[in-house]
């Protein structure tokens, strides 16, 4: 009798919820998870406490994460400034890590999407954080949540955004070039099977300005060596809804 050849037995793919699930449930098989806060936004706290403004963040800081993931940036917030808040993301692997993680501190979480209203009173919040989130929307989606931001944020209250800096950026053009999307910088993720878009600088100061004051831009660097990409560029801005308006 012949032989039968050996078929390597692929694995499933995992795209969107089911992507990020399987992710925060293995311990991040394809990106590497953290339970240590951001340093972008460790040096955005110490960056506005140096400032001396009316609007400090402190004990009595409200914030919302959209896209908190296992929660890590809340927690940082909540034992540095003894702040309060809660956290939204598509995942409820990720929003049980959070619950995990918080146990004992003022904060909520809620698995739920960032597109469309956001369930929040106007006026409600100090700080939003949207790191490496809104990117997954598309444009009319991406400009609704910026008003909802704006909505939800008390006058002098801040935006903490990062997010893909698409210029002069080789994995992006990359992905734009062997995988487009139906709108302009915009890509479908050839693991996760999603819309993203990366912005370009000028793209989303423009974007940003049209309802906040933007007060701080920092680039990611080290993106190239010897002409072949490295790490994906990101951006950090610092914005704020006006303070007298």
């Amino acid at each position: 009798m012949a032989k039968r050849p050996f078929i390597r037995k692929q694995k499933r793919k995992r795209h969107g919820v089911a992507f990020w699930d399987s992710e925060y449930a293995s311990g991040g098989e394809h990106l590497a998870l953290s339970s240590e806060e951001s340093e972008d936004l460790a040096k955005f706290v110490r960056w506005q406490a140096r400032q001396k403004t009316e609007f400090p963040l402190g004990q009595k800081t409200e914030m919302l994460d959209l896209g908190c993931g296992n929660g890590r940036n809340l927690v940082f917030l909540a034992r540095e400034l003894g702040a309060r808040g809660n956290g939204f993301d598509i995942s409820t692997a990720a929003i049980a890590e959070a619950k995990r993680a918080a146990d004992g501190l003022p904060l909520s979480f809620e698995a739920r999407s960032i597109a469309g209203d956001l369930p929040l009173d106007d006026s409600s919040k100090d700080l939003v954080l949207d790191m490496m989130t809104s990117h997954f929307l598309k444009a009319a989606e991406r400009e609704h949540l910026r008003d909802e931001i704006h909505r939800v944020l008390r006058p002098g209250g801040w935006l903490f955004l990062k997010t893909f800096l698409r210029d002069d950026d080789l994995h992006t053009e990359r992905l734009i070039k062997d995988h487009p999307a139906d709108e302009p910088g915009s890509y479908i993720h050839p693991v996760i099977g999603v819309y993203e878009h990366a912005y370009g600088e000028e793209e989303l100061v423009d974007f940003l300005t049209d309802k906040f004051l933007v007060h701080k831009i920092y680039r990611s660097h080290k993106h190239r060596s010897h002409g072949k990409a490295r790490k994906r560029r990101t951006v950090s801005i610092y914005a704020q809804k006006d303070p007298y308006k």
